[in-house]
């Protein structure tokens, strides 16, 4: 399995002793020429043209400025021959700021102090797709949220049109899990869209208890309770034997 460093475009490539120092190998299976990197402000056209062709949504100007230059964002590239074949945008957000349909993502308690890894795109090049590389990016992107720094991230979400059934069957074969259901989240050339959430939980994150969860909880809690009674009682059972053994002992002895 073949090992991949980050690595920015202005700094040698990889292999050169001046890798980006926030940069870690990346496992691959067989994608020999395809390095990573993050997007600089050189980037923006050429990414603009891309989610373009990629997405039905067309952001503004102001989102590509953003992610190839603002270090609020884990913005990778997956770079072939000089050239952008797929790139993810990511941001860290505390769970508190999240939009209103996605505050139900984290339990109240933990969401107080928690972050959450918010996907805002994932694209790979049609010519492309099927080689592992969003995979790669996907990896990536984990690895980053996994680190012991980083601890306070529970949680990696991101919405999907309902129709997009190849980014569905992605983000599923990759243990996330459907959240939410939202009518009408998308407004793609004046017509509202539907889509979905997808959660995948990390760093001991869980979603909020249900009534199931609780009952499953109390019910452990009773079975740990009376295994531990039905200990004592036995406890108090061989005391109870080896008292009246010596009282008996005592009484014959006596006699």
């Amino acid at each position: 399995m073949a090992q991949f460093t980050l690595y920015n475009k202005h700094s040698s490539p990889p292999n050169s002793d001046s890798t980006r120092v926030d940069c870690e190998h990346v496992p691959l299976c067989s994608i020999n020429d395809v390095q990573l990197r993050f997007l600089v402000p050189d980037d923006l056209t050429e990414v603009r043209q891309l989610c373009q062709e990629w997405f039905p949504i067309d952001y503004p100007l102001s989102w590509y400025e953003d992610i190839t230059s603002s270090t609020r964002f884990f913005a990778l590239a997956a770079v072939y021959n000089l050239a952008i074949i797929g790139l993810i945008v990511a941001e860290i957000k505390p769970y508190r700021n999240v939009n209103k349909e996605d505050k139900g993502i984290l339990p109240d308690s933990m969401g107080r102090s928690a972050d959450v890894g918010y996907i805002l795109s994932l694209g790979v090049h049609r010519s492309h797709r099927r080689n592992g590389i969003g995979s790669l990016l996907l990896d990536a992107l984990m690895n980053h949220l996994t680190t012991a720094e980083r601890h306070s991230v529970k949680a990696i979400f991101l919405h999907t049109l309902t129709t997009n059934q190849p980014a569905i069957f992605f983000y599923e074969k990759r243990r996330f899990t459907l959240h939410s259901f939202l009518p009408y989240y998308y407004n793609i050339r004046g017509k509202g869209k539907d889509g979905f959430t997808y959660v995948n939980y990390i760093n001991g994150g869980h979603p909020p208890w249900t009534l199931l969860d609780h009952i499953k909880h109390y019910a452990s809690k009773v079975r740990h309770t009376s295994s531990l009674c039905a200990w004592l009682a036995g406890r108090v059972q061989q005391v109870l034997r080896w008292f009246y053994h010596k009282l008996l002992t005592r009484f014959n002895f006596i006699e």
